[in-house]
Formats: structure tokens, sequence, C-alpha cells
């Protein structure tokens, strides 16, 4: 039996309709399906893909082994989470070692701030590996507001919420169009590096951009913690015909 292939595929910012005639064809076609969640809920990408899987289809659950119980700088985060990926990877390898063909679902594009880039660093050396891009969901958020986020020479800077605030500031500061990603409770930081870059007139929240309950609001009238899909802008304002 030959060796099969692992297909990380991008869904997209939410949207069934906005996934890729490719990604739309392999979910579809294919039986083993892997997907990450949170222990205890169904996982956005699993929704995403609600009603698409074949009858026959087998899912496999990636249940993270933590979220935000240990911040990133703890000794054992690390340790944890590396344990988890390479589990996985190795089920993945050996369900392609088999013959089978799998999609892994990935939120947005596989190689932007997601799960999966951690699965292909282990997979790549021992298996077949092929990428499907996505609508990252920065650029739902964009295409949310109605307004363009670049314009001539902008430069474009995508920036954690997690960043230290005065790193967060000159970066806020030093760019012409801003995206910033991972906000949660970190948005009342991001608020003050904002205001301290004085941009605070220009900055948009943008909560489940291409979702059901999309909503825009300038950063000073957001609440005090923003929904885990939430996404902050600045749009640019460079040269034009």
């Amino acid at each position: 039996m030959s060796a099969g292939t692992i297909h990380g595929v991008g869904l997209g910012p939410g949207a069934p309709d906005l996934m890729s005639v490719r990604a739309d064809r392999l979910v579809r076609a294919t039986r083993h399906i892997a997907f990450f969640r949170k222990r205890g809920r169904p996982g956005h990408a699993r929704r995403i893909v609600e009603g698409l899987l074949r009858a026959d289809a087998v899912e496999h659950a990636m249940d993270y082994p933590l979220t935000t119980e240990l911040p990133p700088d703890h000794p054992d985060y690390r340790a944890r989470l590396a344990a988890f990926y390479a589990c996985h990877a190795d089920h993945l390898a050996a369900l392609a070692a088999a013959g089978e063909e799998v999609v892994v679902l990935c939120e947005g594009d596989p190689f932007f701030y997601g799960s999966f880039m951690h699965l292909y660093t282990r997979l790549a050396p021992r298996a077949a590996v092929r990428v499907v891009p996505g609508i990252t969901g920065m650029s739902g958020a964009w295409t949310a507001t109605g307004t363009p986020i670049t314009w001539g020479d902008d430069v474009l800077t995508v920036a954690m919420a997690t960043l230290p605030e005065p790193e967060l500031t000159r970066r806020i500061r030093d760019t012409d169009a801003l995206v910033v990603m991972k906000i949660g409770r970190h948005l009342p930081k991001l608020r003050r590096a904002i205001a301290a870059a004085g941009r605070e007139r220009a900055a948009y929240l943008v909560e489940y951009a291409a979702m059901a309950g999309e909503r825009i609001v300038p950063i000073a009238e957001a609440a005090a913690r923003a929904p885990y899909f939430s996404i902050a802008l600045i749009h640019g304002q460079g040269r034009r015909p």
C-alpha cells in the first residue's frame, strides 16, 4: 500500500462559503478528518465544516492540554504543548504510513499563527504533507469594515496584544496600518498603547469577522475584554492617485 498524504486545509475566517474550492473538495472527499479544539467543546474549525463531511468520516479531535491555564513563559507550558504536538504528529504519520489520506482542519490560513504549523514541522520530515492556503481572519476583519487596510506605500504591521506595553506602543506608533491579534484580556493594555501612540481615533475592534455576530466598534468604545475572535485595526492612509 502506498503512503497517504496529510493535508493542512485552511478553512478561512469562519464562513463555510469563504473556503476555497480545493479546501471544500478535500473536506468533502477525505475520510480521516483531524481538528484542534478546547477540551469539552466541539471546536471552531469543526463547526465550520458541519454538514460537509462524508457519512463514513473518521474524526480525530486533538484536545489542547491547556489554553490559558498557564502563561506562555511558565516552565511547564512549552513542555506540555510539545508533548501534545508530538503525540498527534505520531498518530497522523501512522495513518499516512498506512496509506490513508488525512485532512487537518485549520482556521484561517495554516501557515499564519496557526496550531497546524507545530504539526507541520514534526510531520514534514516523515510524511507527505500538503498545505491548502486560506483567507486569513485579518482579511475578513478589514473587509468587514468596508475600508482598504493599505494604500500606496503603506507599511502594514501585524502585532500580538501579548507584547509588552512599551513595545506594543512603539509598533503602533511606527507603522502606517496595523492589525493586532490575540487580544482577549489584553484589551485594556492595547487601548492604553494605542492612546499613547496618539492613534485612538483611528482604531477599531472587529469581533467575529465573517461570522454570525460580526460587530465593528471604535476601540475607545469596546468592552473591557474582547471576545476570542477579535482583531484590532488601524487603516493606512497612504498615497492614492
